[in-house]
């Protein structure tokens, strides 16, 4: 039954109170937190008790990539829950063949079989497992920059720092690479005039670890919260190239940049790579329902009509979440909303390179259409960070200034280190993007006064 809405400030200040008493935040010391005591949700806005309206410039954790508050989502989850909610996943639905079909048809090249899962760790955690099963082989091979997830296994797979107090748990077998970060490039060099030794780096590396031993590398189609981090041209193309040579299966973490959030369905897209297993989640219900999907070759698939595959999941193939799914990613296709965030990429471009000259603190500036990321700096010569990788408290002191303005204006995105992330919904208009940059370019201002 729906609860009756707040009426009181008495009543709207218990809601803060009982979530910061009865819960816990995730990432976060718990104290001295003052979250967004959100309403209501439409489109691309948010909306507090008080009434005040944020736009959401990250679409929440880049994940309500449709928008919030679609009702034909809604719609779709009521009717399948007046049918079943709920079967085991030995028994079918419905809605999982029509899921399953749909991902097949959109799909770079064979991948035709899923595995669905409820979330994006979970994605990860599955192809990992069906990496070393399938290969009879043990490691994998991974980014140092990258998120994947926060379950053991995935946050191993990542290298975020935030995994360095969980090491004496980690995974074993997981061995990690630089990364093929042009802005800071590890190796010093200029691209054009490099030889790319982002992929020599790998090619040495399977070398030393023995790539027979090696089960699959995992990269992100394109990377999301570790920086936007843009691969060369070819990268991709040469380490899959690698995995083909070496008998290695190659992971695409389509989490983050999946359905439609890079202006292609997926990522590796926009690198004409075919990869062995995308693991994904976030867009494939844009946030409505949790859902995440193992999505394998039919060379993979072929292999388990005689093997037993050892993987499953108490709420693999939730019909409710199926249903999400369904519907999220037919609106994709009815809202031409893959089309609108290839165009609203390039204008976002467009205009961050207008803020560019007028922000001598915005040192670089990544994006593959929705998936963007202001890297800002204290000296655009030296590159110095306005706040270094792995940042502790006293180090964002800048940082915390510049997140503090863009919440006051009215935006929720997500500020991390020296980045500031615009990944706004797929919906999103040209107007809607200028009210969004208009407000981080006064926050931008602050972090102007400390460059040297």
């Amino acid at each position: 039954m729906m609860q009756d809405a707040p009426k009181t400030q008495e009543e709207i200040d218990a809601i803060l109170q009982d979530n910061l008493d009865y819960t816990l935040f995730s990432w976060s010391k718990q104290k001295g937190l003052n979250p967004i005591n959100v309403s209501h949700a439409e489109g691309v806005y948010l909306y507090d008790y008080s009434g005040k309206r944020y736009i959401d410039f990250s679409s929440g954790l880049m994940n309500a990539n449709i928008g919030h508050a679609d009702n034909r989502v809604t719609d779709a989850v009521v009717a399948q829950m007046q049918q079943v909610s709920y079967v085991t996943p030995s028994c079918i639905t419905k809605v999982r063949g029509d899921l399953g079909k749909k991902l097949a048809e959109i799909t770079p090249g064979n991948l035709t079989k899923t595995l669905f899962t409820v979330c994006g760790a979970t994605s990860i955690d599955n192809a990992i497992k069906l990496a070393r099963d399938y290969t009879g082989r043990h490691k994998i091979i991974a980014r140092y920059r990258a998120f994947h997830g926060a379950s053991i296994g995935a946050m191993t797979a990542g290298g975020d720092p935030r995994k360095i107090k969980h090491d004496a748990q980690q995974m074993p077998n997981v061995v990690h690479i630089e990364d093929a970060y042009c802005y800071r490039c590890p190796w010093g060099q200029q691209y054009g005039s490099c030889h790319m030794e982002c992929v020599s780096h790998i090619d040495r590396l399977l070398e030393f670890e023995g790539p027979e031993t090696v089960a699959a590398i995992i990269m992100e189609g394109e990377s999301g919260s570790s920086g936007c981090i843009k691969y060369p041209p070819g990268y991709l193309k040469q380490v899959k190239a690698l995995c083909e040579k070496h008998g290695i299966l190659f992971i695409a973490d389509e989490v983050m940049s999946g359905f439609g959030r890079t202006g292609k369905w997926f990522g590796v897209n926009h690198h004409d790579v075919v990869p062995d297993m995308i693991a994904t989640a976030k867009g494939i219900t844009s946030g409505y329902i949790p859902l995440g999907a193992l999505i394998v070759s039919d060379t993979i698939a072929k292999h388990y009509d005689d093997n037993v595959l050892m993987l499953g999941l108490t709420y693999s193939a939730h019909a409710t979440a199926l249903a999400a799914g369904y519907a999220v990613v037919n609106i994709y296709e009815a809202d031409n909303l893959i089309e609108n965030a290839a165009a609203m990429g390039a204008y976002l471009d467009e205009q961050v390179a207008l803020l560019k000259e007028k922000h001598p603190s915005i040192g670089d500036w990544r994006n593959t259409g929705l998936l963007g990321c202001i890297e800002l700096v204290k000296n655009r010569d030296t590159k110095e960070p306005m706040a270094p990788f792995n940042a502790k408290p006293n180090d964002m002191a800048i940082m915390n200034k510049v997140a503090a303005r863009i919440k006051e204006l009215g935006m929720y995105t997500f500020v991390r280190w020296n980045y500031i992330f615009i990944a706004p919904p797929l919906i999103i208009t040209k107007a809607q993007i200028d009210e969004g940059l208009a407000i981080i370019s006064d926050a931008i201002a602050i972090a102007d006064e400390y460059v040297v």
